[in-house]
Parts: structure tokens; C-alpha cells; sequence
């Protein structure tokens, strides 16, 4: 099977290196991701930091891009490479995780966690920068017929390398004393995130690229589409210019049901992501072992469970597999607020990742169907905002709950906040 996944014959020869590029690209960033990313709270958690700077930490890429969006945007738009803005915007937030291996050297511990809010400020600005710009980048790399075939490489490459990789962290953790265990995931993820960008450098789109149209025959509208730097020209120039200029009237259409309907499931979302690295530590009392363990079995999951999308879309639409899976995401903090062993804690990651696959890849699609084709950037910068807002007030207002209510309480609120948006989608959205 992956063999077949993988296999490039059927992809002209001069587009071969730049795929490669992008699959090593996302396997290197797997390998971030199930490191330095995967346990920067928990080790927050374990030098003391509170329920609230944990939310700190998780809000501040949010607090940056609702006001740098725009300009970054901007920013792009007068770059004559997009490639290269993306690169060393990649390189600048990567240098970040340098000083979080030397950070036990350097200060205390409570010094160290403002240290961490610090430097994940810090970093989120060149992220806002590469969150704009990188789709943009791949539109110009990679021809419209063959966007969805590397799309979905990646997303299996960006699993494996995270199974993997947190597993080993899990495994070092567990074997070398602290804090030491952690400079060396922090030191292996800062490996991932320079490798991911030396791939990223490669990633440029071909001069005078031939189009292709054989591909994905099924997609009439994609194939149809432009030329790459036309693409940049059009598309980004749209998308800038809408940010700019936010159309109220958006507000006045189905669409806003479609908006507060997300924005109500991302709340809910985010409201519980700063509880559960201090519940699985002070509650659960789990090592780094069984949380990479965990985490390695969410993923397997989401893997299987986005194998199963597409049938299970084509037989009760985005809008249900949407409502029903985001709805569902409340079994996993209503579970874990139950649970006191760890084989508990592995179940419900494998139900979780399950879930939380079809609720995540049917979202864009969904939110895509109620969008007028020639008006998407207006309605996507809506979308934007009311994410990176959701992801705000989640993120602060999760820990002042957890406060009042207690770790388990505020678990079981939140599950009841997540079932309650999944209605809200079934029938209003």
C-alpha cells in the first residue's frame, strides 16, 4: 500500500524533486511536531507552570496572527519569490528552539516557563508569516492536478514521522533524568525544524512549467485552473486585498451561520487544551512514556480515521460527518475526566484520534460548500478571524474555568460545550 501511495512514475520527471522536497519537508516537520511541540506544555506542566500560563502559551500564536495577518499578507505580496520569504521566515521561527534546550542552564523554573511564553510570542511572528504565505507557495510548486495526490502524502508522512518521533521522546524521557531527557527532545526537534527548512529552500515552482491535465481527470474546476505564478499574481493579490478591506455584508448571509457554528466548536475546542497536559500529569500522574505512548496512538487513529473519510462523506455529507464528529470530540474530554488508569488514558486517545479525523477533514469542505466560488477570500479572512479569535478566548478563558471548577469539572464542561456545538452545526449550520 504504500508502495503505491508513494510511487512517482505516473508524475512527470521534472516535478519529481520538488514533491520530494514537500514530503521531506512535512516528515522533518513530524519530527518537530512529535518532539519540542508535542511536550513543550508538559514539560511547562512538570517545572510548575499554572493551568493559566499553560493557556498563555497555547494563545500567543492566536494574540500574534490577529494582528500581523494583514501584514504579513502584505508582506508576501511584494516579495518577487514567495519561496524564499517562506524559507527564511521558516529559519527565523525555528531558531526558537535553540534556547528552549539551554533553557534549565539559564533560569529557575518559573523563570523558565515566562521564558517559554516569551520566546513562543517571539516565535509566532515569522509563523504568521509562513501560515499566510505556504499555501500560496504550494499553489505555485505544485500543478492544480496533482495538489490533492501530494496533499494526501503528506498528511500520512506528517503521521508516521509523528508516531515515531514521540514515541522515542516518550522513550527517552522515561530513560534519562530530568531535565536532561527534555534538552534532548528539544534538541531533536530543533533537528526536525532545521532539516524541514533546508527542504523548504528546494520548493520553488519551475520556470515556464508546462501544465498538466491528465492527473486527476474527476476535477474539471482544478484542472482549469492557471499557471502557478498567475495563480501567486491572482490569488494572494485577492486574498490580501480582502483582508484589508473585511465585507460586512458576508454577515448577512447563510454563511454566517456557517461562521458561528465554527466559531462555537473552536471555543469549545480550545477551551480544554490547556487542561489536559496538567490533568494527565497531576491527575493521571502519567509518565513521559505513556504520553508519547498516547499521543503515538491518537495519530495512528487520525491516520485511519482520514482513510475512512471519503466514504463515509459520500454517504451522509460534509455538514452531518462535520456536526456529528465535532459532537463527538466531547467524548474525549468527558472520558478522560473519568478516567484514572492509563490503558484508559491509551483508549481514549484511540477514540479521539478516530473522531477527531472526521470532525477535522470535513470542516474545510464543508465550510467550502456554503462559499460562492468567486468570492472565497472574502469569506475565508471571516473564517480566519473568528478561528484565531476562538483560539484566544478558548485558550484564556479554559484556565480561569479550570480555577473555579476544578481539573475534572472543567473537563466535563467543556464535553458538554463541544456536544452542544456539534447540535449547533446539525441545525443551524
Amino acid at each position: 500500500m504504500l508502495t503505491k501511495l508513494f510511487r512517482q512514475t505516473a508524475v512527470p520527471f521534472e516535478y519529481r524533486p520538488i514533491f520530494m522536497h514537500l514530503y521531506m519537508d512535512i516528515g522533518w516537520f513530524g519530527v518537530l511536531s512529535g518532539s519540542a511541540i508535542n511536550f513543550l506544555s508538559i514539560y511547562a506542566t512538570r517545572i510548575g507552570a499554572s493551568v493559566f500560563q499553560i493557556g498563555l502559551i497555547t494563545a500567543m500564536s492566536a494574540v500574534v496572527s490577529l494582528f500581523l495577518a494583514i501584514p504579513a499578507g502584505h508582506w508576501l505580496q511584494t516579495q518577487q519569490h514567495t519561496g524564499r520569504a517562506i524559507f527564511w521566515s521558516s529559519v527565523v521561527y525555528r531558531l526558537g528552539y535553540i534556547p528552549l534546550i539551554f533553557l534549565p542552564w539559564l533560569f529557575p523554573a518559573q523563570g523558565q516557563v515566562w521564558a517559554i511564553i516569551i520566546i513562543t510570542f517571539l516565535m509566532a511572528i515569522p509563523l504568521t508569516g509562513i501560515g499566510v504565505g505556504f499555501n500560496a507557495l504550494f499553489a505555485e510548486a505544485v500543478p492544480s492536478e496533482y495538489r490533492a495526490h501530494v496533499a494526501g502524502i503528506r498528511n500520512v508522512i506528517f503521521a508516521l514521522a509523528f508516531m515515531a518521533s514521540s514515541l522515542i521522546s516518550g522513550l527517552i524521557l522515561d530513560n534519562v533524568a530530568f531535565p536532561a531527557g527534555y534538552q534532548i527532545v528539544f534538541a531533536i526537534g530543533f533537528l526536525g525544524a532545521a532539516m524541514s527548512s533546508v527542504h523548504l529552500f528546494f520548493v520553488r515552482p519551475l520556470e515556464g512549467a508546462r501544465p498538466l491535465h491528465h492527473f486527476d481527470p474527476a476535477s474539471p474546476a482544478e484542472t482549469s485552473q492557471s499557471t502557478p505564478a498567475r495563480s501567486r499574481s491572482g490569488k494572494l493579490k485577492r486574498i490580501v486585498a480582502t483582508l484589508g478591506t473585511l465585507r460586512l455584508d458576508i454577515w448577512r448571509t447563510r454563511f454566517r451561520n456557517i461562521l458561528l457554528g465554527l466559531f462555537a466548536y473552536h471555543v469549545a475546542q480550545y477551551l480544554a487544551l490547556p487542561v489536559f497536559p496538567l490533568y494527565n500529569v497531576y491527575i493521571l500522574q502519567l509518565t513521559d512514556n505513556h504520553i508519547g505512548i498516547g499521543t503515538a496512538l491518537f495519530y495512528m487513529m487520525w491516520l485511519v480515521g482520514s482513510t475512512q473519510l471519503k466514504r463515509t462523506v459520500q454517504r451522509l455529507g460534509h455538514k452531518t460527518v462535520t456536526g456529528v464528529g465535532v459532537a463527538g470530540m466531547a467524548l474525549y474530554p468527558f472520558l478522560l475526566a473519568l478516567s484514572d488508569q492509563v490503558w484508559q488514558f491509551y483508549l481514549v486517545s484511540l477514540l479521539g484520534g478516530y473522531i477527531g479525523a472526521l470532525a477535522g477533514g470535513s470542516v474545510a469542505n464543508y465550510m467550502l460548500e456554503h462559499i460562492p466560488a468567486d468570492d472565497r477570500p472574502s469569506h475565508l479572512a471571516w473564517y480566519t478571524i473568528a478561528l484565531n479569535m476562538a483560539v484566544l478566548i478558548g485558550s484564556l478563558s479554559g484556565p480561569i474555568i479550570a480555577d473555579r471548577l476544578g481539573l475534572s469539572g472543567a473537563l466535563l464542561l467543556f464535553a458538554l460545550l463541544r456536544f452542544l456545538s456539534g447540535l449547533v452545526i446539525l441545525k443551524w449550520g
